[in-house]
């Protein structure tokens, strides 16, 4: 297995942790998320380590990729519990996690995961879609219900705090606007305020690729016209930096519907500054 760029060689002694979870089971549109994992690590060696935007270097940050978990074909309910109890064990070893999915729904066994650890977890969602409905064709596990859910898992549904939403039904904003931290289209403004009044608390982050305009990242199964740009969205990420983040997920990336690979090979660039942003920063044991 190609591991990403720059990865270290010792587990023990990574700050940070990143694993692949290769699951498109609930995918509504296209699928094909289930070949990022690889595709992002592959790309990953066609960038630098160096960023400039942030003038340091990918080698020097202490994380390790652990490769990918392996999940039965179909079984939503095993491929969440697996990435849950991998997540709760490594944030119990004092690990941030970096996971690479992957369809939407695997963020909610890592968020699980952590709130064994994190019990008042607040969780930052960067989407075009709400993902707020209660069902999907028939479903409470989908991609289009993983914010529902997360909303009911965490301490307070207003611990969610949504950015940039610009697609859903009028029921799940309506839900949305009633029951989460929701903005629609709204992106900076509302997270320089959030974060200002957050502080200390442990953050969890939740990017899923299809914020962007598909004119910049067209991979993705469900396409969303009308996005942020590239440019906005490492702006974004730039405010977490000094903040508690302890775990970040990338998600929706579809190779198969890619052109060029351009949204893998963006997919690999978001992990690098992620990693070099927030790799310096240390868990509290």
């Amino acid at each position: 297995m190609t591991r990403f760029l720059k990865s270290g060689p010792s587990f023990a002694e990574a700050r940070w942790v990143l694993f692949g979870a290769p699951c498109d089971t609930t995918v509504s549109r296209k699928g094909g998320t289930r070949y990022a994992p690889d595709a992002v690590r592959s790309e990953s060696h066609h960038i630098e380590s160096y960023s400039p935007y942030l003038s340091e270097d990918l080698e020097k940050v202490s994380f390790f990729d652990m490769g990918d978990l392996f999940f039965a074909p179909g079984d939503v309910q095993g491929s969440l519990l697996k990435i849950e109890k991998m997540s709760s064990s490594l944030a119990n070893k004092g690990k941030r996690i970096l996971m690479l999915g992957g369809e939407h729904l695997v963020s909610l066994g890592t968020i699980r995961g952590l709130l064994s650890r994190f019990p008042d977890l607040h969780v930052l969602h960067f989407d075009a879609h709400a993902d707020l409905r209660d069902y999907y064709q028939g479903s409470k596990y989908s991609h289009a219900t993983v914010m529902r859910r997360v909303a009911e898992t965490l301490a307070s549904s207003k611990q969610l705090h949504q950015f940039a939403i610009r697609s859903g039904s009028r029921e799940e904003i309506e839900w949305g606007w009633k029951n989460t931290d929701f903005h629609l289209i709204e992106l900076f403004e509302p997270l320089r305020r959030l974060l200002n009044e957050i502080g200390g608390c442990s953050l969890y982050v939740s990017l899923d690729i299809d914020v962007v305009d598909p004119s910049f990242a067209p991979g993705t199964g469900t396409p969303e016209p009308g996005g942020i740009s590239v440019s906005d969205l490492f702006r974004a990420l730039s405010l977490l930096r000094g903040f508690n983040i302890v775990g970040f997920d990338l998600v929706e990336i579809s190779p198969p519907n890619d052109v060029n690979a351009i949204t893998s090979l963006l997919g690999a660039k978001i992990i690098r500054e992620v990693l070099i942003m927030l790799g310096g920063d240390s868990v509290d044991q």
